[in-house]
């Protein structure tokens, strides 16, 4: 995996900024959640990127090149969760910058990267993704909506749709994540962000945000 310096990176899918479709009080509101609930969540990440750095030996931190609202890209934080054995010195470094693109169909249950029963955990119960909180504060990402994607998952699975789903902020969880996780695949997710972002409002917001509660305490469905 590649390391790169944490600098501003040039989408073909960046265009002029768009109004949001929910109002600037909304907004605010749910970037101050996202404070509230990262300094919650900041024991849970500091605890485990330490048992991480301890069992990897690596930077217990991954922050991945996506595309992220009108095509602005954003590196977007996760847990690691994947290493192998190898017998790399101990990095010092906290975060490690990766622009290479994910494999088609490389994410599935059985992957030997996972090879600590710790990390397997983080990924059933998204312990992983808490550090995410911290672009619903910044405002780079939401609490619901289509989960961030890299330049060329979005022309794959969105095509002509492609401004369509950039035309709202990524998010932590969203239809597909409650209905399926890590099971629904392209293209029933591509279909079901989709369908989220047509028909997003209040009702269905707080509907996805109350059913991701049980999924990730129950952990089904996620690898």
């Amino acid at each position: 995996m590649s390391s790169v310096n944490f600098e501003p990176v040039e989408s073909q899918f960046a265009g002029d900024s768009a109004a949001s479709p929910r109002g600037s009080l909304a907004q605010v509101a749910e970037r101050a959640t996202g404070c509230f609930l990262l300094m919650l969540a900041a024991p849970a990440i500091a605890a485990s990127a330490a048992v991480v750095k301890l069992l990897s030996r690596r930077s217990p931190f991954i922050a991945h090149l996506r595309v992220g609202q009108n095509g602005k890209p954003f590196w977007t934080l996760k847990l690691r969760t994947m290493w192998d054995h190898s017998d790399e010195p101990v990095s010092a470094r906290w975060i490690e910058h990766i622009v290479a693109e994910p494999e088609e169909g490389s994410k599935h249950q059985a992957d030997p990267r996972i090879s600590s029963r710790f990390a397997a955990f983080c990924r059933k119960h998204s312990i992983d993704e808490l550090p995410q909180l911290w672009h619903v504060a910044r405002g780079e990402m939401s609490l619901v909506g289509p989960r961030p994607l890299t330049q060329s998952e979005v022309s794959r699975y969105y095509g002509a749709h492609a401004a369509e789903l950039l035309s709202v902020k990524p998010g932590l969880t969203g239809l597909w994540q409650v209905y399926g996780r890590s099971a629904i695949r392209f293209p029933q997710r591509s279909a079901m962000d989709l369908e989220m972002v047509r028909s997003l409002d209040a009702r269905l917001y707080l509907k996805i945000l109350l059913r991701t509660i049980p999924v990730i305490i129950a952990g089904n469905g996620a690898w």
